[in-house]
């Protein structure tokens, strides 16, 4: 993307009817780290590449726990993430507080949409580069919710998010009929890793030290596993086919040290 005339200011539109602006911040969503959901039948699951700036950093955290029955997954900016999810936060608490229950997903996800939007609009301001991932649940049962710099919100069977996600989608988009059905959470969770992989370049492989996994269901409160936890599950999908990755570097990955995205 090349500056122009109208992408001085979020408040501006183009003659096209567009604002560049937004159309940026989507683009870093684009060169996070892949991150994707996936809604089953009691569960819904949360799974994310992580990335080190450096090999004497450790590794970004993509999964953030919001509320015993909610969890985000982030590509993008971190530092936008951070202030989102501590809205998140609050919401539930004040929501608690004053009801004595959870916060409904989509009445949270409404709120988080409602906030993004407000930097779309106001001069000074400008739109919040990452995407979210929400995974939830309340008494509707499981949700997978996509909330975007656009400040628009979608919910989905599942959906994948991120550098190279186009090949995590195509496994998501041959198998969403299944996880419908799907009532074990490790076969749920296999099925999120198999998708995950296929984002990977091909000489490179899932591990415990590049992959955090979330879970939460009707009767599990929001469960994040990291490190060696994630060894179990990784178990599940040795063996199996690695369908998508590209040999060579993905053309959105230049862009990564610059604009700290993960």
């Amino acid at each position: 993307m090349y500056r122009n005339n109208y992408d001085n200011d979020v408040t501006v539109w183009s003659p096209q009817g567009r604002i560049h602006q937004i159309e940026y911040a989507m683009e870093a969503v684009k060169q996070g780290a892949a991150t994707l959901g996936i809604k089953g039948k009691n569960h819904s699951v949360l799974v994310a590449l992580k990335r080190a700036s450096s090999d004497l950093s450790s590794h970004q955290k993509k999964i953030i726990p919001i509320d015993d029955h909610a969890g985000i997954s982030i590509a993008g900016l971190t530092s936008d993430a951070r202030i989102l999810s501590r809205f998140m936060r609050t919401e539930c608490l004040n929501h608690r507080y004053i009801y004595g229950s959870p916060l409904s997903v989509a009445r949270l996800v409404a709120g988080v949409g409602d906030k993004a939007q407000t930097g779309t609009q106001i001069m000074g301001r400008r739109p919040y580069g990452v995407g979210l991932l929400v995974a939830g649940v309340d008494e509707a049962g499981p949700h997978v919710y996509y909330i975007c710099p656009s400040s628009n919100f979608y919910e989905c069977k599942c959906m994948a998010i991120g550098a190279r996600s186009q090949s995590a989608r195509t496994y998501l988009e041959r198998h969403k009929d299944e996880f419908k059905n799907v009532e074990d959470l490790g076969e749920l969770i296999a099925h999120a890793l198999r998708a995950l992989r296929d984002c990977l370049p091909n000489d490179t492989e899932l591990t415990t030290k590049n992959v955090s996994v979330g879970y939460v269901g009707r009767d599990v409160e929001f469960t994040m596993k990291d490190d060696d936890e994630v060894e179990e599950y990784l178990k599940m999908i040795e063996g199996d086919e690695k369908r998508g990755g590209a040999a060579g570097d993905d053309p959105e990955e230049g862009a990564e040290d610059t604009m700290e995205t993960q």
